[in-house]
């Protein structure tokens, strides 16, 4: 039985993660890169489809972890009866591929020790051939143990303070630390057709990660309420970056689910439009315009090509392939099948990408302080003219429903919104172009959405045109300004939304409990948590319509439900009161630095400028 998902922790180099359980056991690293396959995937399965524990042999009277200051690195401190030790994990940056160093510190005491190394590639699937290395002297004294471990294309290569030896297909060791003593283990990826790397010191690579993460925090320029938990949430945006190509994806993860026991399990492992631009909103509004850059040069690459070829997702290289298939061999988290690589949903159409690019693009544009480039005007055309030829058809939606296409009245607020950022665009840039088309064509999407997308009946705007179907998506129309926070059909939305889905002060995304023809307007069986981004979209919509007090509840609510080191999921179950979905998840992150901004800075925050009630 794997960890509850709360019970982890992340590690990261930005080209791939790990996580750290509170028993000291690393249960998923995909290698060399986040949608790589798994070398350890036992929190989809069980250990033997491989983990790497280091942990006392004794049961710990007491475990507590936290990350080392502003970074990345994770101290799991272990009490026992013995004594006290700490191990401390991270990634570090460096050149090749992934690494994990991890420390054995003793602080009181003697601790007996244990450790169990399973690797299995390939999702757990291929059990590799061992081979130990000679030993060679330590830098810090005392011998340097090692093995490889081969199996398709994939190595990885474990040195350690301790003579380890093989039981059972698994790499064990047993030790002491005593006070004052460092055990160091190191466990590198490299492709199998290729050289061994080089050993390294686990200490002073740790000591290097923590320098490289202060370095990059010290960047943060955000200035309000609740600074800790903002800057937490953007290292773990900053996690989820692909460095060597600017990609970021939206988790870590694949086929957590949404509801245990259920099948609603995706692959979150690759860069989705819509998620990246919110990821890159956060960071820019923070001081962190690099990513931006890089991300931008992302994109031109990926969508190369015909406009009605446009993905909604690719790989963090640009990979357009993403064939979604099931892994029979393992069981899925709680038993939560099918296990899934690979997005299908990377073939829907979903206009709403069209808007959140847009928007991206005028926002760096004035964070950075400077037009587009030629490049990227070109890429805002590029889209904004496939925008007036596709508006008008149905889509899959921001929800990536399988069901029917539909008219979903987010979907075209969205496009309504790429068509107004690109008239802003050209009226700072380009005030002589002739914008006579793109002023009708924005008044004319306008007011069809206003005519089919609100339904009096209701007394709201609805999911989809002609439903009486509410959707969280609905708060967006005023965080992208495409009605005034006073206008009574938004207030009445709001409060429409509130009544519907809010269950327990959290926002569901859509009712799947009932729809018409007996079915979910997603095509999925009924069951799923809270999403917690919606929910953050409540704070925000409700800032805006003056309601400060009960946003500000609602957002510490939010808080409560991180973990012990400040992650949140992608989803909550209300009843079981723990954490659903794939983790740690950016959506989730970016509400934590967006509705925080929004909370405290009101008027100047970052809703009242996007929804065009504040200049920039």
């Amino acid at each position: 039985m794997p960890l509850p998902i709360e019970d982890y922790a992340l590690i990261g180099d930005t080209s791939s993660v790990a996580l750290v359980g509170l028993d000291g056991s690393i249960d998923w690293f995909c290698a060399p890169r986040f949608d790589s396959a798994a070398v350890f995937a036992a929190l989809l399965g069980d250990p033997s489809h491989g983990r790497w524990q280091l942990a006392p042999a004794e049961p710990p009277t007491k475990v507590s972890r936290r990350y080392v200051g502003d970074t990345l690195v994770l101290e799991t401190e272990f009490t026992t009866v013995s004594g006290t030790v700490v191990v401390r994990d991270g990634m570090p940056i460096r050149d090749g591929g992934p690494s994990v160093a991890r420390v054995v510190e003793g602080r009181v005491g003697t601790v007996a020790m244990q450790m169990e190394l399973v690797v299995r590639f390939d999702y757990g699937s291929i059990v590799p051939w061992v081979r130990r290395l000679t030993p060679r002297p330590s830098e810090r004294g005392g011998s340097l143990y090692g093995g490889t471990a081969i199996g398709g294309a994939d190595g990885l290569v474990l040195r350690s303070g301790v003579l380890p030896e093989g039981r059972d297909l698994t790499t064990v060791a047993s030790f002491e630390v005593h006070e004052g003593e460092q055990v160091p283990f190191t466990l590198s990826w490299f492709p199998s057709y290729g050289p061994t790397p080089e050993a390294f010191d686990a200490v002073t690579a740790l000591d290097q990660c923590e320098s490289w993460w202060r370095e990059w925090s010290a960047g943060c320029t955000y200035r309000g309420k609740w600074p800790d938990e903002v800057l937490r949430s953007l290292i773990t945006l900053k996690a989820l970056t692909y460095e060597p190509t600017g990609g970021i994806v939206a988790a870590p993860t694949t086929s957590l689910p949404e509801w245990l026991g259920g099948v609603r399990n995706w692959d979150y492992r690759f860069t989705w439009l819509r998620d990246a631009t919110f990821t890159l909103n956060a960071l820019l509004d923070n001081g962190f315009a690099e990513e931006a850059q890089k991300w931008s040069e992302w994109l031109r690459r990926a969508i190369a090509g015909s406009p009605d070829k446009l993905q909604i997702m690719y790989a963090v290289d640009g990979e357009r392939r993403l064939t979604e298939l099931e892994l029979d061999w393992l069981a899925g988290y709680e038993n939560s099948s099918p296990v899934r690589i690979g997005n299908e949903a990377s073939g829907q159409f979903q206009l709403d990408v069209y808007g959140e690019v847009l928007d991206m693009l005028l926002h760096s544009s004035e964070c950075l302080g400077h037009h587009l480039t030629p490049d990227s005007w070109d890429l805002a055309r590029f889209l904004v003219e496939h925008v007036d030829k596709v508006w008008t058809d149905p889509d899959d939606g921001i929800w990536e429903v399988r069901g029917p296409r539909r008219h979903f009245v987010h979907s075209k607020v969205m496009a309504w919104v790429a068509v107004d950022r690109w008239v802003t665009l050209c009226e700072a840039a380009r005030p002589d172009q002739d914008l006579d088309h793109w002023h009708s064509l924005r008044d004319t999407m306008h007011q069809q959405i206003c005519d089919q997308g609100y339904n009096a009946d209701v007394g709201s705007f609805t999911q989809y045109y002609g439903s009486t179907e509410l959707d969280a998506s609905l708060l967006m129309l005023v965080l992208v300004g495409f009605l005034p926070p006073d206008d009574p059909r938004m207030i009445a939305t709001v409060e429409a939304v509130q009544r519907d889905l809010l269950v327990d002060g959290f926002v569901k995304r859509y009712r799947t409990d009932a729809a018409p023809a007996g079915t979910t307007v997603d095509g999925l069986p009924p069951g799923e948590g809270a999403f917690l981004l919606t929910t953050f979209w409540l704070v925000d919509s409700l800032v805006l319509l003056g309601r400060v007090d009960e946003a500000t509840e609602i957002f510490e609510r939010l808080l409560a439900l991180r973990n012990d080191v400040g992650l949140l999921s992608e989803e909550y179950d209300l009843d079981a009161e723990r954490m659903l979905g794939n983790f740690p998840q950016a959506f989730s992150h970016i509400g934590v630095v967006l509705s925080a901004a929004n909370l405290s800075h009101g008027p100047a925050g970052p809703a009242a400028h996007r929804s065009g009630l504040t200049p920039s």
